[in-house]
């Protein structure tokens, strides 16, 4: 069973997969406490927060209720939108054993990608593509995993200041198998976008604007 905090079809707009139709599978609960983190309220699981699914399902706003479904619930809900490919995100999923419904959705013929900071073991089914957004020094005080950093298939870093870059340089990226290496401009930043192209211009990295923000959609 997963707290869920919300199911909705929207487009992913960011790294490898933009442009794709997909339904976000949100998960309650995240420990990192980013501070420019625009999902706060999927932070803690407070249980007099918990409601239906069907009450979930049709909210319209961002609120800190959430449903307790079953790898088949959450199958049954995705089932409902057109769109093939699910992005399970967060708050932070990766404190959950995914395999049971990473597996339910592969075998059910959908695509999966997983949203993680990469500090909590990875638990999925192998065919999950894994996007680890490394959160390094955040008030949380979880450290990056270097596991979870092997297991990536892309790796999709914020940055605001030059700082961002150094936290990711850091890391062990060069021991990661092949990840596309992203940077990510914060809150659209002119700045941060002008440092994430210089960046990855000199580093061959790539930069992921947040497509959705610009077209409109959630």
């Amino acid at each position: 069973m997963l707290p869920i905090n919300e199911i909705f079809e929207t487009i992913q707009g960011e790294a490898c997969k933009a442009g794709t139709p997909s339904v976000f599978v949100r998960l309650q609960a995240c420990p990192v406490r980013c501070p420019w983190c625009d999902t706060k309220h999927t932070w803690f699981v407070d249980s007099e927060r918990r409601v239906s699914i069907a009450d979930m399902m049709i909210k319209t706003e961002d609120t800190n209720t959430w449903a307790m479904m079953s790898p088949e619930d959450v199958l049954l809900a995705v089932q409902a939108f057109s769109a093939r490919h699910v992005v399970i995100t967060g708050g932070e999923p990766a404190l959950y054993d995914l395999r049971p419904l990473t597996t339910l959705l592969i075998g059910s013929g959908f695509s999966v990608q997983l949203e993680t900071s990469g500090t909590q073991a990875i638990q999925a089914h192998p065919y999950t593509w894994v996007t680890v957004s490394p959160k390094v020094g955040m008030p949380g005080r979880r450290s990056v995993l270097g596991e979870a950093l092997l297991r990536a298939n892309e790796i999709k870093h914020p940055v605001g200041k030059p700082a961002d870059i150094q936290n990711l340089l850091s890391l062990p990226i060069e021991h990661a198998l092949e990840p596309v290496i992203w940077l990510q401009p914060l809150s659209q930043s002119r700045k941060a976008t002008e440092l994430c192209i210089r960046e990855a211009t000199v580093r061959n990295w790539r930069v992921s604007i947040q497509m959705q923000k610009y077209i409109g959609v959630r």
